[in-house]
């Protein structure tokens, strides 16, 4: 982009099969499912990426065809909508500056509309915006009858004054209201003067079978920068990085690499601020990111990060119901040695209650954690089999 503009991250969420993946593709022109088990089954695993520059004619509107001057850079985030994959729709909501909740008009609010809505407010996502998608199979009182529910679930929250966009994705119905929107959410405060911390959505091998060995590329980092600045050649450190077994006992071992490439969307880049959906090209040999195995971590420059930590002290706040079961579950206290997960950044960890003390607990953790104070917790409990987010908190250190 020849012109600095204004970078904001979304995440899409909503209930399974209501449009969020076509929605993506229609305002970006990218399909983010491109994990083979998503194309065959058809729904979101792992976390999407897309991204695109908004532009605004006199005569054309909002648009995303290069027409008149561009307004906003977006980095969109895909989340899976499936109940099960809860954690990595929370991973995804760790670096975002707004989002839109997708709800199908002709179907309605479903278990996980409402457990994502959650988890929206849960990680403090002020900026919601509601696209009622799939008008064009919806009848006018399908339509009008769901509309009035969103504004119930949505009523006495942060985003109760939200807009809902009817939008049909498939027909390229009212897209260009989606963009104006987008481009009213106020800019973000960034801090691109403190230490650096880079949170890693997803880790990836990118070399394709046959690359002559002279072109082989290192393990990439996805995710983004949340303070501070990072350049190419800079000395890096990953925490808590790669587990390793040592007389059968689970140790965390940091890793260290220099930053070779650095990219927004496909733009190369020599340094990068916060803002946008972000990727690290590293010296670490490209088998150590396979499968986002370092998904979770944290990445600053060396020496830069607090030590990791198995015992966490937290402030929640537990919702009174459960909102992703199908029949209303009142939300009962926490207990002392019972199991918790807990979705800290883009890392899920489980921890066991060792210690509560009015609306502190203390938590010994399965998984090692990189704190920082009043970083943004999302808690979930398993009920009959299934994780299910049953409130929300912070980090403290006294």
């Amino acid at each position: 982009m020849k012109e600095q503009i204004d970078t904001i991250n979304v995440i899409i969420a909503g209930h399974i099969d209501h449009g969020k993946t076509t929605l993506l593709q229609r305002i970006t022109g990218k399909w983010a499912d491109s994990h083979s088990e998503e194309l065959k089954r058809g729904i979101t695993i792992k976390l999407g990426y897309a991204d695109t520059t908004i532009y605004y004619d006199a005569k054309l509107g909002y648009n995303i065809d290069k027409n008149g001057s561009p307004k906003r850079y977006v980095s969109f985030i895909d989340a899976p909508g499936h109940e099960m994959l809860m954690a990595t729709m929370l991973s995804g909501a760790a670096i975002v500056d707004a989002a839109i909740l997708v709800v199908a008009a002709n179907e309605g609010i479903k278990p996980q509309t409402k457990e994502h809505f959650m988890a929206l407010q849960a990680k403090n996502i002020k900026n919601i915006i509601v696209v009622q998608n799939k008008i064009d199979l919806a009848t006018k009182e399908q339509s009008l009858e769901n509309y009035r529910a969103i504004k119930e679930l949505i009523h006495n929250t942060d985003a109760e004054n939200s807009q809902i966009i009817p939008i049909s994705a498939k027909q390229n119905v009212n897209l260009d209201k989606l963009y104006e929107v987008l481009c009213q959410i106020p800019p973000p405060e960034r801090n691109d003067s403190d230490t650096p911390v880079f949170l890693v959505a997803r880790s990836f091998d990118i070399n394709k079978p046959g690359t002559a060995p002279s072109n082989l590329k290192g393990t990439v980092l996805g995710g983004t920068l949340k303070r501070g600045k990072l350049k190419v050649g800079d000395e890096i450190e990953i925490k808590p990085g790669l587990t390793i077994k040592e007389a059968n006992q689970i140790k965390y071992k940091s890793l260290k690499a220099n930053i070779l490439g650095l990219y927004k969307g496909s733009q190369k880049l020599e340094e990068i601020t916060p803002g946008g959906s972000l990727a690290i090209e590293t010296s670490l040999d490209m088998a150590v990111g396979k499968a986002d195995i370092l998904s979770g971590c944290v990445v600053s420059t060396i020496n830069s990060l607090p030590e990791i930590t198995s015992n966490l002290k937290i402030k929640y706040k537990l919702f009174p119901e459960i909102l992703g079961a199908n029949q209303k579950v009142k939300v009962e206290p926490l207990k002392t040695a019972e199991m918790l997960m807990l979705s800290i950044n883009t890392a899920v960890t489980v921890g066991d209650v060792k210690k509560i003390k009015s609306d502190e607990a203390e938590l010994n953790l399965r998984i090692p954690v990189v704190p920082f104070e009043k970083d943004n917790i999302g808690i979930a409990r398993n009920i009959n089999g299934h994780w299910r987010l049953i409130g929300f908190g912070e980090i403290i250190f006294s």
